[in-house]
């Protein structure tokens, strides 16, 4: 995989033809009215509050707010940020957690074992219903904080949990808490790098375990930007350096989290220079983005993962077979080539390259463009005469919806149109619901960097982000084994054991493995994203 790189064309004008031409007008206002402050564009994130924020946008923003226990350093390594240590015991299982002294929330509130213990409590309990609240399945007590349905989508609900707190948490002194897991898991340090894991202040809450009403819109962390004013839904979310941080301390005074409904508009926005960050170049913008910004327009390698996601749960989709048809009629490198331009490598795997464990080509045969085979297989198996892939317009994804239909219809001789929604938060929302949307455009960016975070959160049977209803035990089984291996060489073995099961059952098709594509104003430099598909707010600065 490459480093950072300026572009460099891969794929003949004559792609461009298939692309939609011309941007939309830049009709931002110029938010940066200091000069050390920049704008960087969003997406409009579906939430802030930690547990509940698991979207690219949202996770960007809090990045900001908040200050991790961990962050990573080049070799994917956790490095204690917030916690002054965090050590296990010999069998992995009870971990003991000492925060650094000194820091406060934006309020002025001291941070404190208790802040994390609460904000945990809160994700973790079922009613609650926190999208990131499957992060807290290690922790001892889980269970009783999540009962089970007694007849899944039947009409029984779940009992009301007899407890709102993990028994796993305890409490030790002002600055240290210990985490007891239900099983052993030699990772799990690297684990708590993720932001549903960042604390919340007392005022989060206006009783025990009740968030209070508004909080999100005026969220208090812990890091080194602070919410200046409110969130303006689908406009922006202004924040401003905190002027006695006790962290690391970024060169710029602050950021506009611009949020846009289309990447070309903000494209627009960015060769204006009203925009001083996009961290997604658009499609329709490649062809013309390095004559636009010459060196600013650059690539370099992140973790993202693309594919689209079955629904399992319908009889139409519900034989493996049927989905491997679908896949293998889909020709991965002429999307990559002709409609990326070379910006996205054509994935045959279900992992990023960029985590250990990775193996090129595992998904073998189903994932090889194969149209006469493709066709065969389907129509032994009575796949379905129409096919709907529902996809976010705010993301940028018509083009390669469009694209792939147009594969799939020449492959298998059937319908296939794509199905926009406005942004991807109505996307996820109807996709939890089930609803009838047929397949699903989604992404996946890791959230720390081990196999079993694409593996757990994306396929396992009570996964954050499995939208797709696909369980298999013996998967479910092998995940939790590589989690209690001893060695992280044991743990992988075992994770690829469970990544063999996804190649068998096509849960969803991977499609690429996507890259850092973005572009800067003439008004910052030392602009860097990471693998985690971020730009380094405490690098970034401004040209005097």
């Amino acid at each position: 995989m490459p480093g950072k790189r300026p572009w460099k064309m891969v794929a003949g004008a004559a792609a461009i033809s298939l692309l939609v031409a011309g941007c939309g007008g830049g009709d931002s206002d110029d938010a940066s009215a200091n000069s050390n402050t920049i704008v960087i564009g969003i997406s409009e994130p579906e939430h802030l509050l930690p547990t509940n924020a698991t979207d690219d946008s949202g996770s960007q923003v809090l990045s900001s707010l908040f200050y991790p226990l961990v962050d990573f350093n080049s070799q994917q390594e956790p490095v204690e940020v917030a916690a002054e240590s965090i050590t296990p015991d010999k069998a992995n299982r009870v971990w003991t957690i000492k925060l650094k002294p000194g820091f406060t929330f934006h309020n002025g509130e001291p941070v404190t074992a208790q802040n994390y213990i609460d904000a945990w409590n809160y994700g973790a309990y079922g009613p609650n219903a926190q999208t990131g609240g499957y992060f807290f399945e290690r922790i001892d007590g889980y269970a009783e904080l999540n009962p089970l349905d007694p007849d899944k989508d039947g009409p029984q609900k779940a009992p009301t949990p007899k407890t709102n707190k993990l028994s796993g948490l305890e409490k030790v002194n002002d600055l240290t808490f210990t985490v007891k897991l239900s099983a052993p898991f030699s990772s799990f340090e690297s684990v708590l790098g993720y932001s549903v894991f960042n604390p919340l202040p007392k005022a989060a809450f206006s009783a025990e375990g009740v968030i209070a009403d508004g909080f999100e819109d005026q969220i208090i962390g812990n890091g080194p930007f602070k919410l200046k004013g409110k969130w303006e839904h689908d406009n922006e979310i202004v924040v401003e350096k905190v002027s006695d941080f006790k962290g690391q301390v970024p060169k710029i005074d602050g950021v506009t989290w611009k949020i846009y409904q289309d990447d070309q508009t903000q494209y627009a926005d960015l060769v204006s220079g009203n925009v001083d960050v996009q961290m997604n170049i658009p499609i329709e913008a490649l062809s013309k983005a390095s004559a636009d910004l010459g060196t600013r327009f650059q690539m370099s390698e992140n973790s993202g993962f693309d594919f689209i996601g079955f629904p399992t749960y319908e009889p139409e989709f519900s034989k493996p077979e049927v989905r491997k048809a679908i896949s293998m009629a889909i020709n991965r490198e002429e999307i990559s080539d002709q409609i990326f331009l070379g910006s996205r490598i054509p994935a045959k795997s279900f992992v990023s390259p960029v985590v250990r464990g990775y193996r090129e080509g595992i998904c073998g045969e189903a994932c090889e463009y194969s149209p006469a085979k493709a066709r065969k297989l389907y129509e032994e198996n009575g796949g379905p005469e129409e096919i709907k892939i529902t996809y976010n317009v705010d993301g940028g994804h018509k083009a390669w919806v469009d694209a792939t239909c147009n594969q799939i219809k020449a492959s298998l001789g059937v319908n296939c149109t794509g199905s926009p929604e406005p942004k991807f938060s109505v996307l996820q929302q109807k996709a939890r619901a089930h609803e009838r949307i047929g397949l699903i455009r989604l992404g996946w960016i890791m959230d720390y960097p081990l196999m079993e975070n694409y593996l757990g959160p994306l396929y396992s049977t009570n996964g954050s982000s499995n939208h797709y209803g696909w369980s298999n035990s013996q998967f479910d089984q092998l995940l939790k084994q590589g989690a209690q291996a001893a060695t992280p060489q044991a743990a992988i073995k075992k994770w690829q054991q469970a990544e063999d099961i996804l190649v068998q059952e096509m849960p969803v098709i991977p499609l690429r493995f996507s890259q850092n594509v973005y572009g800067y104003s003439e008004k910052v430099q030392n602009v860097e994203m990471n693998l985690f598909k971020r730009v380094d707010l405490y690098e970034i600065e401004t040209i005097a």
